[in-house]
Parts: structure tokens; sequence; C-alpha cells
């Protein structure tokens, strides 16, 4: 819109809840609506309507009358707020009708124009209350809700050096010299709470105070035209990124809580009234390909990103969702994309994209066209848009196919009718279907064709450790037991229970229940046993035995298997927790139903990606000698590490110089992420190591609980704690350790 609007709406609404500056932020629901008419060519004013909506909350509904809308004051009566004329209806629905209807006939009457834009004190009135609310209740608002004008914003435009932070219609008359009675008028800077609700004459003051500012800026000097307005977008677009597109850091967010079953459409709902960028709701999946509640949604502007941070915590369904900062590289890693064939794909505009998931490795493009479309026409028929054009395979970086595939659908009916197709057989297996989005079809590619799934460390500084094996020396002592198949409320109490006589040969602390990356139980656990005799016993006796949980009324048979020190360390360092694997090496675990980290699984890491050998570098003589002065005896515990005192869980040093990813978590006092028990100083009375602990709760009451989690090991002495890469003094005002007597921790 370039031309000047014949007519401006000056509106202004209150919710039930805060006002001001936080208007709309609570998600409370709009139960006042004022608006005047402006003549932008006469310069004459209209009457003063004003809305409220009085939800009724009679139990009887068959007595309600037919009309919902009330007239409690006509043209000519003056109401306590000081409005014209009033309305009462009893919903939003009814309030943005009742609004579209009066205002249509008053234009029509006045004869002067029918062109007309809102105008509003700020973004939120619109913004934050009407489009959300409407959003969450499916109410279609009129087209006039989709532009508005913002009266700071043309108030700045005038005075550049105006902050739109802190203007507010009341400090704009005064710098526009428009006498204010201040006794009257409502001045929001002012120390008022703001999350009380607005006395209801307050919305009628501010929209006759906005009224006198719009006709000061027609008037000379100023000569105002209102003609470039703000504009909401009616719809989501989707579309692609690419990782070379620079993302301001300043216009993204995580939104944390998501449904599983929600799209990127049921985030642009969520955000109503707020402009997303064009394909900038992506959606994060987990290792395993599948959605994990998060996504990053990038807006056009830090307005509308900060706007977006007021919706913390609002609702979408029945879960609330949480709303974060984020970066630019956020965003780029999750929906950015480089390949020209899933942008040629994703290039048609207006497509609904379906995920298929299990597909045989030998299914062609003909096989997924008549799975849509059966030949024999007993079953509906969901034609794909662009035939073979509209059906992409993800495939590794070597060509094998990973039993994914996208498929484009024309309209959202004949997605529908694909969705419907869920679970049905395709040869022999079974297919899943999900509805996608652009920036999934991004990820899925990237994950598999673009990158290696798990990336590779970075290099030591020094680089003259021979390569250590991850996987676990042969003929180990099998001193510990594992338990699988536990109930998901089983507790350390229940399997202490579950052991009966064996509970007396089980090492101070050497219960491991080990979690998922949610944090919750797996259903295994890893016990260290006194011997290697006691845990056979144990595993005879115990094996396929019923545990029952305190907790909860179900019960399960357990199976139980003894394994070493090394194989437990191994699973709790990210090895995978498969029933059955065969490892490399000429040596087979499957008994004990482990198999190695993600980083050396074939079923994860394809062939043709190969851990290159670290280049030296510096010279092996010098290394030699850095490395002697760096770490001095520190190359021979990584080939033979110390035998450490009964009591203490061990896991392998080696595993974290290959990998920075788990697959699951040792509950405490284990750790994943162990560096190692690398050798003291001499004046140290045992090992030391520095534990680091992720995962903690959010809510959790600080060191008193770290201090708990760990109570029963030994703590490094003061003065002598000992990082990987060199001495840590506690005394070091640089550090973040908290020392205490016989006690530290690193926060």
């Amino acid at each position: 819109m370039t031309a000047q609007v014949d007519y401006l709406v000056v509106v202004f609404t209150a919710t039930s809840g805060a006002s001001g500056e936080l208007l709309g932020s609570d998600e409370k629901e709009l139960v006042q609506l004022v608006w005047q008419l402006v003549n932008v060519n006469n310069k004459t004013l209209g009457k003063v309507n004003e809305i409220l909506i009085r939800p009724d909350i009679s139990d009887s509904t068959e007595e309600k009358t037919e009309e919902d809308v009330v007239v409690e004051c006509k043209e000519g009566d003056k109401a306590a707020s000081g409005a014209d004329c009033i309305y009462t209806v009893t919903s939003l629905d009814s309030g943005i009708n009742m609004f579209n209807l009066q205002l249509t006939n008053e234009v029509n009457s006045a004869g002067a124009g029918t062109s007309l834009c809102l105008c509003t004190d700020g973004q939120l009135h619109i913004r934050q209350v009407i489009h959300p609310e409407a959003a969450s209740k499916n109410i279609l608002v009129p087209d006039c809700f989709y532009s508005f004008f913002d009266l700071r914003k043309e108030f700045k435009n005038h005075f550049p050096n105006s902050d739109l932070k802190t203007l507010n219609a009341h400090g704009i008359a005064e710098s526009l010299s428009i006498s204010v009675d201040a006794t009257s008028v409502w001045d929001p800077s002012a120390n008022q709470d703001p999350l009380a609700a607005l006395p209801a004459e307050v919305a009628v003051q501010q929209v006759r105070l906005m009224t006198s500012i719009i006709l000061t800026l027609l008037s000379e000097p100023y000569c105002h035209s209102f003609s470039n307005p703000e504009k909401v977008n009616e719809r989501f677009e989707s579309g692609t990124c690419s990782k070379m597109e620079k993302v301001c850091d300043n216009t993204v967010i995580r939104a944390r809580g998501l449904p599983w079953q929600s799209s990127d459409q049921d985030i642009a709902r969520f955000f109503k009234g707020l402009n997303i960028a064009k394909g900038g709701a992506a959606l994060c999946l987990n290792a395993q390909g599948r959605r994990n509640g998060e996504a990053l949604v990038r807006f056009v502007s830090e307005e509308h990103r900060d706007l977006a941070l007021q919706r913390h915590k609002h609702h979408m369904g029945n879960r609330y969702i949480e709303v974060y900062k984020a970066t630019g590289e956020d965003f780029l890693k999750i929906a950015g994309g480089t390949s020209n064939e899933v942008a040629m794909f994703l290039s048609r505009e207006d497509q609904i994209i379906v995920r298929m998931r299990g597909l045989p490795f030998n299914a062609t493009h003909d096989d997924v066209l008549r799975f849509f479309s059966p030949e024999d026409g007993l079953k509906e028929t969901c034609p794909i848009s662009g035939g073979k054009d509209g059906i992409l395979f993800v495939r590794y970086p070597d060509g094998r196919p990973t039993g994914d595939a996208f498929v484009l659908f024309a309209c959202e009916e004949h997605a529908q009718c694909a969705l419907r197709k869920h679970k049905e057989l395709l040869g022999k297996r079974y297919i899943e279907l999900f509805k996608s989005t652009a920036a999934e079809v991004q990820q899925v590619l990237n994950r598999y064709s673009s990158t290696p799934l798990i990336p590779v460390a970075p290099a030591p500084l020094v680089s003259v450790l021979p390569p250590v094996s991850l996987l676990p020396p042969p003929g180990g002592v099998r001193d510990c037991l594992r338990l699988r198949g536990l109930p998901y409320t089983a507790n350390i109490e229940d399997i202490l229970t579950f052991l009966g006589e064996f509970t007396q040969d089980v090492r101070p602390h050497g219960v491991h229940m080990v979690l998922n990356q949610q944090g919750r139980p797996s259903g295994d656990c890893f016990i260290q046993m006194t011997s290697a005799e006691r845990a056979l016993h144990a595993s005879q006796r115990l094996h396929k035995h019923v545990m029952t949980s305190q907790r909860g009324a179900n019960s399960r048979y357990v199976e139980v298997f003894p394994c070493s020190t090394d194989e437990m360390g191994l699973v709790l360092m990210g090895g995978s927790l498969s029933h059955t694997h065969t490892h490399t090496h000429n040596r087979s675990r499957s008994g004990t139903g482990l198999s190695p980290p993600p980083c050396k699984s074939r079923r994860l890491s394809p062939p043709s990606y190969s851990f290159t050998p670290v280049q030296p570098i510096l010279p092996t003589e010098v290394a030699a000698a850095a490395a002697a002065a760096l770490y001095p005896p520190i190359g021979q515990v990584l080939l033979a590490p110390r035998t450490l005192h009964p009591g203490h869980p061990y896991y392998p040093a080696s595993a974290q110089l290959y990998m920075n990813y788990s697959a699951y978590y040792p509950s405490p006092p284990g750790s994943p992420t162990t560096l190692g028990f690398f050798p003291a100083h001499s004046s140290m009375s045992s090992h030391g190591g520095l534990v680091r602990m992720p995962g903690l709760p959010y809510d959790g009451s600080g060191v008193k609980d770290l201090i708990n989690a760990v109570q029963g090991y030994q703590y490094a002495p003061e003065d002598a704690l000992i990082h990987a890469h060199g001495a840590v003094h506690a005394h070091d005002p640089t550090r973040t350790l908290l020392t205490q007597p016989k006690e530290w921790v690193c926060i």
C-alpha cells in the first residue's frame, strides 16, 4: 500500500491480565476492544465504540437467546467509561464480527472513501492479543487485522532520535505539545503494576489521546502521510535455506516441548501475528532421526524475535512451549542444505511433503508410485505430484539406500489420503508415513549424505600417543552383572531386593542404572560384584527371575548376564545396548548384548568414512619431549590403566579420545564423560580424576546435591588437582572450581 488511506481506525485492546509492555505475555483473554474512526482527508472523528467480551458462565445453555450481543448504551448517551456506544458479547468470535460489522456500516455511511487501516499504539494489540487468541480458538479474523499502522513508528519518522522501546502515547503527546490531563490519562511508564488489569475507562482515554496525536501529525508543520503499514503474514511459506546464507543471531529462537506430531504449520500457528521468514520453521531430529520436541524458528527481524520470547510457556493444545534465544549457526545446522537435488525437490511451492520410513532397500520409484496409486483400484488413490520427480530417496554417500524417502503431494486432501496408508505393506515390510517439512528433508539428507553421522573429535595438541582400540581387551575378568528388562519404575532399592543374598557381594557404589538421552531409565543396569565367581553364580540363579517395583504394579522378568568392567565402561561411554551384535576383530559378544560406540558401529558409520590418522604437529623428538613434560607418565596409563581401589567404578579413558557422542548416560555416581584416572602427582595419596556431569536438572538445589551424589569417593587434595591438559589450581581466579576441605565441584 503506497497511497494514503481514507480512514484510520484507532484501536486499543485490554485483557484480563497484564497491560502496558507486558500486554499479551500472560496468555490472558481479550475482554475489551475500543475503536474510533478518523477521516484522514477531512480530519474529522467518528464516535467512540466499545466492545466488552463477557463469557456466559450460566449452566443452562438452552435458554440463551439467538443473539448474544446486547447494546447497553446507544448513541447520544454517555457510559461510565466515556464511550459513545457499548456492545457486550459472550465470545471473541462474536466480538470480532461485531467490530467488522459496525466498522463497515460507519465507513459506508460516511461516504468519503472506502480504504481503511487500523492504527495502534505499538505492536502488541494486534500481534500479541488479537491474532494469538484467534489462532488458538480457530477463529478467522477479517482482512483489516492483517495490516496496521504503528503510531510509534509513524512518530519516529519525524523524530528519528526517539527510542521505540520507551515510546508510548503519553510521551508522544508531550513531544507534540498536546495538552494532556495527567490525572485522567493513563501513563504506562508510571510506576504501576503491569500485571494488574486496566480500569474500564483507560481504554477510551487512550483512544481519544491517540486520535489527537493523529490529527496533529496530519496537520502542519508535519503533514504526515500514512502510507506504509505494518504487515501480518496470513500464512507460513515453506522454503529452502542454504548453509552459505547468513542468518542473524538476533532473529532465531528455540522452541521446546512441542508435541511429537506437530508440523511447521502448527509452529506458525503458535506464533501467529509474528512474521516468520520463508522456510524459517525447522523441526529438530534426534540421533535416531525422530522428532525430539524442539524446533528452531527464524523471524524476519529482531523486533519479532523479541515478541516471540514473550510467548514463553504459552500453550499449544495441552502442552506449554518453552521459548529461548538461539543463534543463526544453530538454525543453519538444522535447516541449511548444500544439495542441488534437494533444492530442486523443494523448489515447488504449495506442495505437501510426506516422509516414508522403513522402505525395502531395493524399492524403486515405480514401487512407491504403485504404493500410493494401486492399479487394482481396490484401494484409495493418492497421486504423487510430478510422478517420479516428486519422490526423493535418501541414500548414504556411497549410494546405499537408508530406507527413507520423501514424496510430494499437490494438496492437503491427497496428503491426508496418503497418510491413511500408514503401516500398509510394501513388499514384506510395513511403511511408516509422517507429514514432513522442508527443514526435515534438509536435516535427514544432511545427516546421511553431507557429513559423517558421528563427527570426528578434534586432534589433540600433541599427537604422539599410539592408537588405542575402543573394544575391550579379550579375556577380561567378568566380575560385573548386566540386568536387562528392568521395570521403568524400578529404583536401586528394588534392584537390591531382587539380588537377595547376592546384595552383600555388591561393591560400594557399584549399582549403575543406565539412563537414556531424556534422563529416563532405559531398562538396563550394571552392577559391580566383588568377584567373577559371585557374578557368575548370581547370573545363573537370577536369570529371568521376576522383579517387582515398589512404585508400580507391573512386574517383569529380568535377564541377567555376567560382563567385564571394560564392557560396562564401553556401554556407559556410548556403546549401543542392542540385543545381538557381533563385533569385528573375530570376537563375538552377542551373549552380553553389547556393541561398540556409535562412531565404530557398522550400522551408523558408512564404510566410506574413515577416521583419518592424526598428523603430528611437532617433530617426533620434540613432540616426545613435550609430551613427557606435559603428561609425565600419561602414555603408560592410557595403554595400561592402573588398577583401582575396590569400590571405584572404572570407565576406560581410551574411548573418550575417539568419540564425542553418547547414546546412553549412567545414573550417579558414574559419568559417561569421565576422562579416566590419570596418575597424580606424588603428593597425592590416591589416583585422582575430573568428572564432568552433563544433564543435571535445572531445578536442582546446587552444590549440595552434587556432593551427595558422589558420596563415598575419595576427593583430590586441595592443591593437587590434575587436569587432562595440565595442573588446575583451586585458587586460580579464572577457574570455576568451588573448593572445600576434601570436597570440590566444578560447575
